[in-house]
């Protein structure tokens, strides 16, 4: 009979030991290039050299099918809602530093943090916020982060931490939670946030499941890099080419540390790391998307077809390329899902769970992907007769193979990389626009949109336009205040931070 009780206890507390293995959750890190181009990472071919970006993307699962939004704001607001801008109310450009706007706080819209959190993670955000911030409610440790290490609003010096919008509106913007940080002298964000970081991982109870958040400044402009960087980068002509080329390395080597920091904690091997841009490279600013049409701002490729992975231990199917259609709305369920939280007090999604499509190689469950519908870009041309949709406005669908652009979507040029000391900015000026406002494509076949099947295949053209007008009429109000002069750093301090109560 002991021996029998014996055997049974055994047995019972091996069950629970694999059990507890077994729903071991991950640790997640999410990091997030800002201005990242195509053309930008080593194997897409670049003379730009990423040897940890590869080796990570090598190790685990390219996405190659993979969707961001043309500008920042956007791109983050997705992240965090696994909501299309039209049901958020930012569909127009993005929140700029005075403008009292911010994704919009609702209860049955929790945002990614405040998920993880009730899935039982310590949640963290480092680097870039730009979400909105003219009210406390609006602040990142508001929104579920436990801790928030970085700046608040768009772009700023790398050095300095400050941003100006001409000369009498100009402000410091670095905080530690809620404390205003006075930068150190000559400390280079990506350095930065790349010792916050590895800090922060040394000290950290590892028992305790971990979703890190890392948006780096880099690579968006103002082009600034230590000129260790950019040394080996002599042989490149172009000069705002080889400063960007010197930003991207010091973007890698700081993930190479993280990781590696992860590593020696003996966290790495229970952390699935996702790496994503936020939208196209700035061409302007060093930038490239070759071969894809258009950069940043654009609703062409090389706007929004992302540079994206995944790495982890946790993928059944490692070293590999998916060819599946993935949009950055998917991260906020795939990651819940990884987390082991629930959707259930939240409204509907417009992401998808693309974790089997991901780690098993699963075909995507998403057939259409809304880039975007902006009532308030200014009208071009005419409506096509019999149009449920009015193509007069900017908007861009894609349904399985087929991709609708309507409206004005910005600069339609293919930039291949600069071989001289300057680009010549006026072959690339969006001041130019014909009255044509309707393109269709067939990305599978023409990833580079160089052939418009629109007068072709115009029962096709009918479908597309009837499925943005599916998507309108589900739309919320913009919302794109004007700039508010209370906003002013020079009220405040000298820094950017909530003006409303």
């Amino acid at each position: 009979m002991i021996n029998n009780i014996s055997l049974t206890f055994v047995l019972l507390l091996l069950v629970c030991c694999f059990n507890s293995v077994k729903t071991k959750k991950p640790h997640i890190l999410f990091v997030l290039a800002d201005d990242y181009g195509y053309n930008d990472i080593g194997y897409h071919g670049s003379e730009i050299k990423t040897p940890n970006l590869d080796r990570l993307s090598g190790e685990g699962v390219r996405l190659e099918n993979y969707y961001v939004q043309p500008i920042c704001t956007p791109t983050r607001s997705q992240i965090m809602s696994g909501r299309y801008q039209i049901h958020t109310g930012l569909q127009h450009s993005l929140i700029w530093a005075p403008q009292p706007n911010a994704l919009p706080i609702a209860k049955d819209s929790p945002i990614l943090p405040e998920k993880m959190r009730e899935a039982g993670y310590t949640t963290h955000a480092v680097g870039k916020w730009h979400l909105g911030f003219y009210k406390e409610e609006y602040l990142p440790n508001n929104r579920g982060f436990d801790t928030f290490y970085g700046y608040l609003a768009g772009s700023e010096d790398y050095y300095t931490k400050i941003l100006c919008y001409g000369k009498n509106f100009c402000g410091k913007d670095l905080r530690d939670n809620y404390e205003k940080v006075d930068p150190v002298p000559e400390e280079y964000s990506t350095e930065m946030y790349n010792n916050h970081v590895i800090d922060m991982i040394n000290n950290y109870n590892s028992s305790q499941p971990m979703f890190m958040y890392l948006a780096f400044q880099a690579v968006h402009s103002p082009l600034q890099v230590p000129s260790r960087y950019t040394d080996k980068y002599a042989h490149i002509k172009n000069h705002n080419r080889r400063i960007y080329a010197g930003m991207v390395s010091a973007m890698d080597e700081a993930v190479g540390n993280i990781t590696a920091a992860l590593e020696t904690k003996g966290m790495w091997e229970d952390t699935i790391m996702v790496f994503s841009t936020d939208n196209g490279g700035e061409i302007l600013a060093g930038g490239n998307n070759w071969p894809l049409r258009g950069w940043k701002r654009s609703l062409w490729e090389g706007g929004m077809h992302g540079v994206g992975f995944v790495h982890g231990k946790a993928l059944q199917k490692k070293g590999t390329v998916s060819p599946e259609l993935m949009h950055v709305t998917d991260w906020y369920p795939t990651l819940v899902g990884l987390a082991g939280g629930s959707l259930n007090d939240t409204k509907h999604l417009d992401g998808f769970d693309q974790w089997k499509t991901i780690s098993e190689g699963a075909k995507s469950p998403r057939e259409t992907l809304l880039h975007n519908i902006d009532p308030l870009t200014k009208p071009v041309g005419d409506k096509l007769e019999g149009s449920p949709f009015d193509n007069r406005y900017r908007a861009a669908l894609r349904w399985r193979d087929w991709k609708l652009v309507t409206g004005f979507p910005g600069n339609g040029s293919w930039v291949p990389v600069p071989t001289t000391e300057d680009i010549n900015t006026d072959d690339y000026s969006n001041s130019s626009q014909s009255l044509k406002n309707l393109w269709l494509f067939n990305i599978a076949k023409d990833p580079v949109e160089r052939v418009d099947l629109s007068a072709d295949y115009p029962d096709m053209v009918m479908k597309m336009l009837t499925k943005l007008q599916e998507f309108n009429v589900t739309s919320v109000p913009c919302i794109y205040p004007a700039w508010d002069p209370n906003s002013n750093p020079e009220l405040h301090g000298g820094w950017w931070g909530p003006w409303e109560k």
